[in-house]
């Protein structure tokens, strides 16, 4: 398998271990799971079960944001508690993650569950020397890590652009340097806050993350991504603070998937023009509504129009209507992987291990269909029931 590596900026070999590791980014809940979570879940989906139809065991986590600037500021307009808001909207997305058939994750630890591990891992990074105490918060000092911007390899203006719109705050006072990024800060009069050496708060967005990964997953992941929105500040940061205290590879492989837009800019809460996927399963079937996502590759940006879901229920209909030869499913395989070789199972194995070709893989099947070919263990590799 080949996938393109935001890191080293190529497509390259993909090569795990039995144990494929793979951590992804997962929800701030304050709202509904919308079209762009839904892109990003779905190939995290699409590259587990090739793995498992590989011989690996896949074992991904998907972390849950409970407790950042976003979802205290949902709250407040809300009047409510912020982890009630939580349960409720993380309720709402995994039913529909569910709906759409994605595997279940290894685990799905919530930020809050990891203060004892976030502030263990503060601790590190100012024994380590990499951060410093300032007016009641921690902050990361990126001038002291010889690797920061490798993730990314944005210049200096564009990290400054990105970590302003992202809430990083380069105009901060208490920062020795504008990119310097919080670690742990003072919570606010109605905000929750924890007990640490370094005075009562909160932990920063990015610390969350290398906390929850780590303690889940080891101090190397085989594959870490999400958005690509998230490459700069969040996923920067991340491999800045873990490695500054493990001084190991933070994560082997960083994968990102493209963002989703609609009306001519990107699909975004802030914004407001959100496609909601519970929406969606009101009127069209799970399946088709993973062939409208499946039908963009990954790694681009692509636009949500009207006509996505009525060309992705024809070509699930074309496929019911010319399949013919029913193919069991083997009870004991990985995902529940239909056993037996055939043109279609072949074909998206192929383009699947070339960077997760999924629109090439619908096309071959689109082929196979129309030449009266069986396509069920092909579509079932791809997680559409037929």
């Amino acid at each position: 398998m080949r996938l393109y590596d935001t890191a080293r900026a190529a497509v390259v070999p993909f090569e795990p271990g039995p144990l494929a590791t793979l951590y992804s980014c997962g929800i701030t809940p304050y709202d509904s799971a919308h079209l762009g979570h839904a892109a990003v879940y779905l190939t995290f989906d699409v590259l587990q079960r090739r793995l498992r139809d590989l011989g690996h065991e896949a074992r991904c986590v998907r972390n849950v944001t409970d407790v950042d600037d976003d979802i205290l500021r949902r709250s407040r307009e809300l009047g409510v508690h912020y982890l009630d808001l939580a349960a409720e909207e993380m309720a709402r997305f995994d039913a529909d993650m569910a709906a759409l058939g994605l595997l279940p994750v290894y685990s799905e630890p919530r930020a809050t569950s990891a203060i004892p591990d976030i502030l263990s891992l503060i601790g590190s990074v100012l024994e380590s020397g990499n951060a410093y105490r300032s007016e009641g918060a921690v902050y990361f000092d990126v001038t002291t890590f010889p690797g920061w911007g490798k993730v990314s390899h944005f210049d200096e203006p564009t990290m400054l652009e990105l970590a302003g719109a992202n809430g990083g705050r380069p105009d901060d006072p208490a920062k020795r340097h504008p990119l310097d990024f919080v670690l742990w800060q003072p919570s606010l009069p109605d905000e929750p806050s924890w007990e640490s050496r370094w005075g009562p708060g909160r932990p920063g967005w990015h610390i969350e993350c290398s906390a929850l990964a780590m303690r889940e997953l080891g101090r190397t992941i085989d594959l870490h991504g999400g958005g690509r929105d998230l490459v700069f500040p969040h996923h920067e940061c991340e491999a800045a603070q873990s490695e500054s205290v493990t001084g190991e590879p933070f994560v082997r492989h960083w994968l990102h998937v493209g963002l989703v837009g609609l009306d001519g800019e990107k699909m975004s809460k802030s914004l407001g023009n959100l496609v909601f996927v519970g929406d969606l399963l009101k009127e069209w079937e799970a399946p088709a509504i993973r062939l409208a996502l499946l039908s963009h590759h990954y790694r681009h940006d692509w636009e949500w129009t009207a006509e996505d879901m009525p060309a992705a229920a024809s070509r699930l209909a074309r496929w019911r209507g010319h399949e013919t030869l029913p193919a069991p499913a083997r009870p004991d395989a990985p995902g529940g992987q239909p056993h037996g070789h055939d043109a279609s199972l072949e074909a998206v194995r192929s383009f699947l291990d070339d960077d997760l070709d999924t629109p090439g893989a619908l096309d071959a099947l689109d082929a196979l269909a129309a030449a009266g070919e069986p396509v069920r263990q092909g579509a079932a590799l791809l997680g559409v029931d037929l």
